[in-house]
């Protein structure tokens, strides 16, 4: 199979008709087989029920359920489970993104050699103030951090080599950082594609402000664990390390300085540096034991099933 397009989505009824439609033409004219794979995030409109009839007419569109809203980040990993077309296109389902730019993205990873193509919207429709400038500034950051050179983060229409998909874990609201997680996974050929964005044509956007300050903590949690994530200790142990030296070290000077220098002076429980030592050293020794707790559990943890499917169509 040439193609798996992973659709997540949230009431979209409006517009998955037509996207479907639009996918089908573009890989009938190429000659693509593929397979368009529906991942209903807890839908409370008739967003299964098209799915369910679109799957009745055309064995290539294939449906999962979930029980409720996990969460974009979730409908993915599902999707990538599933996919097992060479090359795994994912964009949204409310017709923002292009399926005509399908062909160029599969022959950057198909011709190119690309690992991952990352759609760049570079002429948005969206509010200049609500999303335009937070999200430059975001894409600066994401950029700075992690050393991946892409101009839109965000965009959800992205190319993937199969091999990239069934290694890497998207989780929490990792989706935005799923370059950073292949780069960190050893898939280091990325590249961008400038692609058209559309106006929203049915229904209002699910992503308020908020997604722009959750999407700064995440790329603050990647972060970490990209440097940090398999040895804790290496972190948290150096720092626990430096701040017990410090407060050990004003702990010896003021022993010395009452037994030898000043023995007639204040007692040392009566200076403050006595308790500025002393909670330097706890605090020292927390850094040691949270270093130590996560070596713990990093070895002892078992990976838990972060979502539940309700139903699933066309898959054997």
């Amino acid at each position: 199979m040439n193609i798996s397009v992973v659709i997540p989505l949230l009431n979209e009824q409006e517009s998955l008709t037509e996207l479907n439609d639009w996918i089908a033409k573009v890989m009938q004219s190429n000659h693509f087989s593929y397979e368009v794979i529906f991942i209903d995030d807890g839908s409370t409109d008739k967003s299964w029920k098209i799915i369910s009839s679109l799957s009745d007419l055309n064995k290539q569109v294939k449906g999962i359920r979930f029980l409720k809203n996990f969460g974009k980040s979730q409908a993915l990993h599902t999707g990538f489970e599933k996919a097992q077309g060479d090359v795994v296109i994912t964009m949204d389902a409310d017709l923002q993104d292009n399926p005509d730019e399908i062909p160029e993205l599969y022959s950057m990873i198909i011709n190119d050699g690309y690992d991952l193509v990352s759609g760049w919207k570079k002429k948005r429709y969206d509010s200049v103030l609500a999303k335009n400038l937070p999200s430059k500034l975001f894409n600066w950051a994401a950029r700075k951090t992690s050393g991946v050179k892409l101009h839109d983060f965000n965009c959800g229409l992205k190319a993937y080599k199969l091999d990239v998909v069934k290694n890497i874990d998207v989780n929490g609201e990792m989706h935005r950082y799923i370059p950073v997680l292949s780069k960190n996974a050893g898939f280091t050929k990325i590249g961008e594609k400038v692609v058209q964005h559309q106006a929203r044509k049915y229904g209002e956007t699910k992503f308020g402000m908020n997604r722009f300050v959750h999407g700064f903590l995440d790329l603050i949690t990647i972060w970490f664990l990209s440097r940090f994530g398999k040895r804790p200790m290496h972190l948290f142990g150096a720092l626990g390390f430096i701040m017990f030296a410090i407060g050990f070290s004003f702990a010896i000077y003021l022993g010395i300085d009452k037994l030898f220098l000043n023995p007639t002076g204040r007692l040392i429980t009566q200076r403050p540096q006595f308790y500025i030592a002393l909670s330097t050293m706890i605090i020292g020794t927390q850094f040691f034991v949270a270093g130590f707790l996560g070596e713990i559990i990093l070895r002892t943890k078992q990976n838990k099933k972060r979502y539940l499917v309700k139903d699933e169509l066309n898959f054997q």
